[in-house]
């Protein structure tokens, strides 16, 4: 049983694509608020607070985790499907303040606590099975979380149908316990691999001291608000775009399937990609260049009158199919490039600190979007600000992230 496949890549396959429903939450969010008829804005703060207790949870796990990751992923396991199956019961037997607080509890900090744990807890034992294929490994994982989305979308909508929204939830939040369940049994580090006991009392916050983790942070805080500035508002941009073509409601229902793919494949292929490459912070450079050239392009073809319907369909969906490759990318080459400029020794808790950047990102993205929106009331402004903002990040790459060889 000691094998890397059954040890670490299936074990956080199964944690991931159980964690990563998160994603499911816009399928839901219209129908939690008609149930317990409070607005849906009020309710889509619900996933605000959990990725924000994701970010937050998985900062302060870190040396939890890196201690004991059967009982990190067994937390992970009952936080989650507690966080599911709380939802469901509150949704069913509460309305208005009452139940929209009890979805903040269950839904924003329960469950996102599983969130945030269970994310961090099988990454550091993929790399060690994984020692040449680091990017591969983690890349193969993290695509599971992106890859929930497209599984069990689908699968919500027809619960949702049948049964009503509340009984999906504790369905689901069972189903979920067994899948992680299995996982936290499968999942082990190599049976050659002692950690480290240090008695270094250096606090691991203090490698926000550190100029060069500093600038990976900020690059990947940048890339997560830029991709959600756009990716919660891709079916509004697709509809404004398409809104005068006869196959408008074919597109907008389509397009979104093939971003959340560009968004599975781009969490695998970036992060194995870096394993060939003698640094891999060059993939961050390449998803920023390429996600400043595409929103250029997208811009000038916004303004542009009389372009030809086929070409803006192209440009569109090939901006967004870009755009959501890099975002699923940058997620899964962090703990690879963390690994190469800080050691194996801590990386969870590294790992962790870094996904604070997560935490922040998720309160930033779609609201600064909406900020925009409010201010200019068009999507143009709003890929213009995410320009600028992918153009600060390809600066912070250069100077702050320096090459391996230089320190």
């Amino acid at each position: 049983m000691n094998n890397k496949w059954i040890r670490a890549a299936i074990p956080a396959l199964l944690i991931h694509i159980s964690v990563g429903t998160v994603y499911c939450w816009s399928t839901l969010k219209e129908t939690i608020a008609n149930e317990i008829s409070m607005s849906q804005f009020s309710v889509g703060w619900a996933f605000s607070f959990a990725i924000f207790v994701l970010g937050i949870s998985a900062a302060f796990a870190g040396k939890f985790v890196e201690k004991n990751i059967h009982q990190s992923s067994l937390i992970a396991c009952i936080c989650f499907s507690a966080g599911m199956i709380g939802t469901g019961l509150v949704i069913k037997f509460l309305t208005g303040w009452a139940a929209l607080i009890g979805i903040y509890i269950f839904y924003g900090l329960i469950m996102g606590i599983g969130l945030g744990v269970g994310y961090l807890t099988p990454i550091k034992t993929l790399m060690l099975w994984f020692e040449k294929n680091k990017g591969l490994a983690t890349g193969i994982s993290i695509m599971g979380f992106g890859l929930a989305k497209a599984i069990a979308t689908p699968v919500m909508d027809i619960l949702q149908k049948k049964i009503g929204v509340a009984s999906m939830f504790m369905i689901l939040g069972t189903v979920y316990f067994v899948i992680m369940f299995i996982g936290h049994l499968l999942l082990k580090k190599p049976y050659n691999w002692v950690e480290a006991q240090t008695k270094e009392k250096t606090h691991i916050w203090s490698m926000f001291k550190k100029r060069e983790f500093v600038g990976i942070w900020l690059m990947f805080y940048l890339n997560i608000h830029c991709g959600l500035m756009i990716i919660s508002y891709e079916k509004q941009i697709l509809s404004t775009v398409f809104a005068t073509t006869a196959s408008m409601v074919t597109i907008v229902g389509i397009v979104p399937s093939f971003t959340a793919i560009s968004n599975t494949l781009g969490r695998i292929g970036y992060s194995a990609l870096s394993d060939r490459m003698k640094q891999r912070n060059t993939i961050y450079k390449i998803i920023f260049i390429s996600c400043i050239i595409i929103s250029a392009l997208m811009i000038v073809t916004n303004v542009m009158s009389g372009i030809a319907i086929i070409l803006l369909s192209i440009i569109v969906i090939a901006y967004l199919l870009i755009i959501n490759a890099g975002y699923g990318g940058g997620f899964s080459t962090l703990p690879a490039l963390l690994s190469e400029r800080f050691g194996m020794e801590k990386i969870s808790q590294i790992h962790g600190i870094a996904l604070s950047a997560w935490a922040i990102a998720g309160l930033t993205g779609n609201n600064t979007a909406e900020i925009v929106l409010n201010l200019n009331g068009g999507y143009n402004m709003v890929i213009a600000v995410a320009t600028i903002l992918y153009a600060v990040a390809l600066v912070i790459c250069f100077s702050m992230v320096r090459s391996k060889k230089e320190y």
